[in-house]
């Protein structure tokens, strides 16, 4: 399918980069020992559509938690002691093209849930609890206080979770336009922050935002 080949060139990890060199080297072993020219074709080839393949989860596939608070995998015969769970479209599409990903390993994407929706009803409750895990992002409701000092911007806001402070570097794209009317901020730790409506704010308040739009 053209969507799912091109998100796993978009999602090629450097352990994959590493796998390329290893099987030029693999190649260039089976030329020495006089394979054809064909055979060393045929064989990098399999191995290269192996690493490159993408692999489409359903709801036939077993996801579990742990006693850890983490979360396990069966998939194709092996199982995954610990995976993460990653949004390939995290604020346009946030419940399709979900990436399941070894941990450690150089995060090795193991495949594709192209609809979470389509999963078990289970399967969708332990994913959507990583999920939030990984993508907290309080909605801020309203801006009290924007102070910029060298080089760096000082919010203290009021969000959907209650009162909060904190800081964006001013010389990075910290925000980001998702639509005419709604933001995603990140601060200098990574965090989100969410503006859904931009109008919705006051004069005074989109006043403030103005150095950033």
């Amino acid at each position: 399918m053209p969507v799912a080949h091109g998100l796993g060139r978009l999602t090629e990890s450097a352990d994959e980069r590493k796998l390329s060199a290893k099987l030029t080297d693999e190649v260039l072993y089976k030329l020495k020992r006089n394979n054809t020219m064909e055979d060393t074709i045929n064989i990098y080839e399999k191995k290269a559509e192996e690493m490159t393949a993408i692999h489409i989860i359903s709801k036939k596939d077993k996801f579990a938690e742990t006693e850890g608070g983490f979360v396990s995998f069966d998939y194709d015969g092996v199982h995954y002691d610990r995976i993460k769970v990653v949004r390939l479209f995290p604020f346009t599409d946030p419940d399709k093209f979900i990436s399941i990903r070894e941990h450690g390993n150089g995060d090795r994407e193991i495949g594709i849930i192209e609809d979470l929706s389509e999963m078990t009803e289970e399967t969708q409750t332990i994913l959507k609890r990583q999920l939030d895990l990984c993508y907290f992002t309080p909605v801020i409701e309203k801006i009290m206080s924007i102070k910029d000092e060298y080089g760096y911007a000082y919010f203290h806001v009021m969000t959907d979770r209650g009162e909060c402070k904190f800081t964006i570097n001013m010389g990075s794209n910290a925000v980001a336009k998702l639509s005419d009317t709604r933001l995603i901020i990140m601060d200098v730790d990574e965090n989100r922050f969410e503006i859904r409506d931009v109008e919705a704010l006051s004069q005074k308040e989109r006043r403030m935002l103005d150095m950033f739009l």
